[in-house]
């Protein structure tokens, strides 16, 4: 990937993080970027996470948590935004 796409991408990364949950930090795109690509894979792939769950309960129960997380962020951005 080149250095210029990498740094755009990046950004419209950090935007959608911004969006999603109301932070941007590293940790926090990390997380969302993990969660965007387990969201895709569930829901093109089901097999595929089903079999990696199986694999990996411990991971998996990390992606939960992330999820959670995630969730919650967000709902509390919609709540802080909607005043």
């Amino acid at each position: 990937m080149e250095k210029i796409f990498a740094q755009k991408f990046d950004a419209l990364l950090e935007k959608y993080c911004e969006l999603l949950v109301g932070e941007s930090d590293d940790l926090t795109k990390e997380k969302v970027k993990a969660w965007a690509m387990y969201s895709h894979i569930a829901k093109s792939m089901p097999a595929l996470i089903n079999h990696w769950s199986a694999m990996y309960p411990d991971a998996r129960g990390e992606m939960k948590q992330i999820i959670q997380e995630i969730k919650q962020l967000n709902e509390q951005h919609r709540k802080s935004t909607q005043k």
